[in-house]
């Protein structure tokens, strides 16, 4: 699997992004059913509300050999203040039609 993964912009000044690391590295939490070895080939925020950078981001990791998506958990669950992204779920369907099915969207990573 090869990882393009999204975070909050919001959130990058307190969150160095190391739990998102950890739960892949050790295939954890979302990541407990992944069998295949786990590359993270980006690293982006979602440039800030209402996340509308994220559809381009996402786009250019998979054309730089991102296989899957994955949304950080600050953005669809609000790690670590407890405030989730109200644009989540029309960012997840924006980047899902951006690139197309065969791209895995993981929404979650801890």
């Amino acid at each position: 699997m090869k990882v393009g993964l999204i975070r909050c912009m919001q959130t990058e000044d307190m969150c160095p992004a190391t739990t998102c690391f950890k739960v892949m590295n050790t295939k954890k939490i979302a990541f407990e059913n992944i069998e295949e070895d786990i590359e993270v080939v980006g690293l982006t925020t979602c440039g800030g509300c209402p996340g509308k950078k994220a559809v381009t981001r996402a786009a250019e990791m998979v054309k730089r050999g991102a296989d899957t998506i994955v949304l950080a958990s600050c953005i669809t669950r609000g790690n670590p203040i407890g405030f989730a992204c109200p644009h989540a779920e029309q960012m997840i369907a924006a980047i899902e039609k951006k690139v197309g099915n065969e791209i895995r969207i993981i929404d979650y990573t801890h």
